[in-house]
């Protein structure tokens, strides 16, 4: 089932980052239709949260000066994220929990941040020559941070097990 899951999750990750075949937002598949289940609020454990930290600070500081001028200031995503067809390049989708991103555990986006995902059709440039793993962390634990609890405890969930997979499958 876990490696159902991981293969699950890479197939997300490899259409909603191509060109030509990117479902919309509303095409995209839920969680909940991939096997994880938001609980309500009353029943989910508490998931700590780096809201106000040093480290989300800097990554504000950082995704403002790396990231915010194609996902936007507040990493609401550019003009016609979801739209395929005559675009060129995808553009950047959302980062505050409204497009996909919360779908992915961290090792899928720090991939993505530190290769890019120019081959795969959109136009996300490599940022691994530029941000450290520590630049890297503090971007993905400020966008986290836009995350409504819930959005953020099904991606604790789904990060949980991704790197259960990676543990056992080595």
């Amino acid at each position: 089932m876990k490696t159902i899951s991981l293969l699950l999750i890479t197939g997300l990750f490899l259409i909603a980052c191509s060109d030509d075949t990117s479902p919309t937002a509303s095409e995209m598949p839920k969680p909940q239709e991939l096997g994880w289940q938001q609980q309500p609020a009353a029943a989910r454990p508490s998931v700590p949260r780096s809201r106000g930290s040093a480290k989300v600070s800097r990554g504000a500081k950082l995704f403002a000066e790396n990231c915010a001028s194609c996902h936007g200031p507040r990493a609401e995503g550019g003009p016609l994220w979801s739209k395929t067809g005559p675009v060129t390049k995808n553009p950047a989708p959302p980062l505050n929990g409204t497009g996909h991103t919360w779908y992915h555990p961290t090792a899928v986006l720090k991939r993505i941040i530190m290769h890019g995902s120019a081959q795969l059709g959109s136009g996300m440039p490599a940022w691994g020559d530029k941000l450290s793993d520590e630049d890297m962390e503090a971007i993905i634990a400020w966008f986290q941070s836009l995350w409504s609890d819930e959005k953020y405890a099904t991606w604790a969930q789904i990060d949980a097990e991704v790197r259960g997979n990676q543990i056992t499958q080595k």
